[in-house]
């Protein structure tokens, strides 16, 4: 049993060193390139005038193509983004109606960077692809005796609203065992029904067969049904409002919510599950679909509360329908004020793929706008502009977009709510009673700060605004990327004065939902949360890589380091389920962190099963406050659990 991924070659990084020799690793032993094309299809049934022209890196597939005509279309467009990792290319890769590939002739589709792949129906089961949707291990080497493979930096890609039924014909035995889904940050699966009967190949979430066993980093379920789930080397993950009929095993932060057929977590932490029976409040994110008369929509599904299962078992998921027509479709290039100005004049805003220089704010403020990114479309700040600002307005909804910061330093990447800054200042917004009705949501919005190029924030999420529901983030200052990133000691230490992100999130708003938090390397607080009766169901956290002293990692009262969940000293009430702040410490292994979670000492701030790892360098001295073991070099990769808290 290892702790160590192989050592990366020709300079690549590896996104951790260190990671946990976990009991999954046995399942191998059990468990028997041309350019892409750009553009939409031919003309064939369904493709009539009411199809839009969405861009380039939108490609409409309907099911009269030859399987033959989509395999290699899917090919050559995974072939370009298999490894293009911090790189502009963004695809979203949509299906009519149908059905594809069939049992003798399966459609294997493999997922890489900034790739959307969703089906175009009102309901999952409306588009069928008999085959596979998959990401596999990516192999950093071409050294055949180090390949260097593994699923640490499978970031950014998406799956949704359809139905795969898992075929493997063709495939060699090892890979006909699973569909796997090797992800890890910033990989969402929505919608997704999965046809496979008990015994036969499952949903892998790690490969198995790609050099062995290797590790796996993270990743969201909602909406969706499984058959039988194989977590694998997956380190955490949060499954919502779905239904699977069997898991297998966890790592550190499994978590499960309003989920029917999840694993019952009385014995936490062996294994580490934390099973919510339902969840406190969802809305599910919106979704293009044609209906039966050939138009295109947007559904935009409602907001619920003490939520269970899927929203599509007895027909189309509760909410509205919006006609695309409704829909400004904006594309890289387009004017910052030419957005604003079609949002003020009372259309939705549709971002087709592509990366978006916004030197000036693009402002949503209508009550019920729907802000939509296809294929990770990407808005990057220019000239310390904030990129997108949410006026505290109820149901808007901003989903499927990432937010980069520049070179410039930005107070904020995303303002959600203008009130006064600070705890406890709220100007009037919406009364609690809407903003449960109707809240503002997030689904599926992610930030990075550094990574393609380099990127400087005070604040990457700030919300100021009452209610919000944020479901699924992903919330990063860049351990790698392409400029500022050299390797070695010095490297880390430019990045730590260059590649500058103070706090990840900011709740200073009250009635705060998060489902799936995900917040990593930023240089003080990674979560600063001042707002009452916040509720956070997964929070994973890494502090930061990159501090060159102990020096530059104390705070000014003398406290060794800043703990990466920080509830507010005045807050009252607040609780969080299945949270884990990890340290890997690579530019200083002496680095000392106090505690992984900071809160006050009140009986209504609860925290349900939290954690603190190291994953082969620094220490963290406690999990929450004073309290939990200590994490350091002599326990790497064995968590620290508390169970609760206080």
């Amino acid at each position: 049993m290892h702790h160590h991924s192989p050592a990366p070659t020709r300079g690549r990084r590896r996104r951790r060193t260190a990671l946990v020799a976990i009991t999954a690793l046995t399942l191998a032993a059990t468990l028997s390139s041309s350019p892409a094309l750009a553009g939409r299809p031919g003309p064939g049934p369904g493709h009539g005038p009411t199809t839009p022209d969405l861009g380039r890196n939108v490609v409409v597939f309907d099911p009269s193509m030859p399987v033959a005509d989509i395999q290699a279309r899917v090919d050559a467009i995974h072939a370009q983004q298999v490894d293009n990792e911090m790189g502009t290319a963004r695809y979203s890769l949509l299906f009519l109606p149908g059905e594809y590939g069939t049992a003798t002739q399966p459609l294997q589709l493999k997922v890489g960077y900034y790739t959307e792949v969703a089906g175009l129906g009102a309901s999952p089961t409306d588009v069928v692809v008999h085959g596979k949707v998959e990401t596999y291990n990516r192999c950093l080497s071409d050294d055949p005796a180090n390949p260097n493979c593994l699923a640490l930096v499978n970031f950014w890609r998406t799956l949704s609203n359809l139905t795969i039924d898992i075929e493997a014909a063709g495939q060699d035995g090892c890979r006909a065992s699973a569909n796997f889904w090797a992800v890890s940050q910033a990989v969402s699966l929505r919608r997704v029904n999965v046809l496979a009967a008990e015994g036969d190949p499952g949903f892998s979430l790690m490969d198995y067969c790609t050099a062995g066993p290797q590790y796996a980093s993270g990743g969201f379920i909602a909406d969706s049904r499984f058959g039988d789930v194989v977590n694998g080397s997956q380190q955490q993950w949060l499954t919502r409002n779905s239904e699977v009929r069997s898991w297998s095993n966890a790592v550190w932060n499994q978590v499960f919510a309003g989920v029917v057929g999840a694993p019952d977590d009385a014995t936490f932490p062996a294994p580490p599950y934390t099973t919510l029976e339902t969840t406190p409040v969802s809305r599910e994110k919106p979704f293009l679909f044609v209906d039966a008369r050939g138009a295109w929509n947007v559904r935009v599904p409602a907001a619920a509360q003490g939520t269970r299962g899927i929203t599509w078992a007895n027909g189309m998921t509760p909410g509205r329908s919006l006609p695309l027509r409704d829909f400004y479709v904006a594309r890289p290039g387009d004017p910052v004020h030419r957005i604003n100005a079609e949002l003020a004049r009372g259309k939705h805003l549709l971002l087709t793929p592509g990366v978006y220089d916004i030197d000036r704010s693009v402002v949503a403020k209508r009550p019920g706008t729907v802000v939509l990114g296809l294929g990770h479309a990407t808005l990057t700040a220019a000239r310390g502009a904030v990129p997108l600002v949410v006026e505290d307005a109820p149901g808007i909804v901003v989903a499927g977009v990432t937010i980069d910061a520049g070179p410039t330093k930005s107070p904020v990447l995303l303002q959600v709510g203008r009130h006064a800054h600070g705890p406890k200042h709220h100007a009037k917004g919406p009364d609690r009673a809407e903003a449960r009705r109707d809240p503002i949501t997030l689904s599926d919005v992610y930030f990075r700060v550094g990574g393609p190029h380099r990127g400087s924030t005070d604040v990457a999420l700030q919300i100021d605004a009452d209610g919000v529901v944020v479901d699924h983030t992903w919330v990063w200052r860049a351990d790698h990327g392409v400029e500022g990133f050299t390797e070695g000691v010095n490297g880390d230490t430019e990045r730590w004065r260059t590649n500058r992100g103070r706090v990840g999130v900011v709740v200073n708003g009250d009635d705060v939902t998060a489902t799936g938090l995900f917040v990593e390397h930023f240089q003080q607080h990674n979560l600063v949360w001042n707002g009452e009766r916040g509720r956070v169901v997964l929070f994973q956290n890494e502090l930061p890589y990159d501090p060159p002293t102990q020096a530059d990692w104390t705070k000014p009262d003398g406290t060794l380091g800043w703990a990466g969940y920080k509830v507010g000293d005045r807050v009252r009430t607040h609780e969080v389920w299945g949270a884990g702040v990890y340290v890997f410490n690579q530019n200083n292994p002496s680095i000392v962190t106090e505690r992984g979670f900071e809160v006050p000492r009140r009986p209504g701030v609860r925290l349900h099963h939290v954690m603190t790892v190291n994953l082969s360098a620094g220490t963290i001295r406690h999990v929450v406050n004073d309290v939990g073991a200590q994490v350091d070099n002599s326990n790497t990769g064995t968590p620290s659990f508390v169970t609760s808290y206080p």
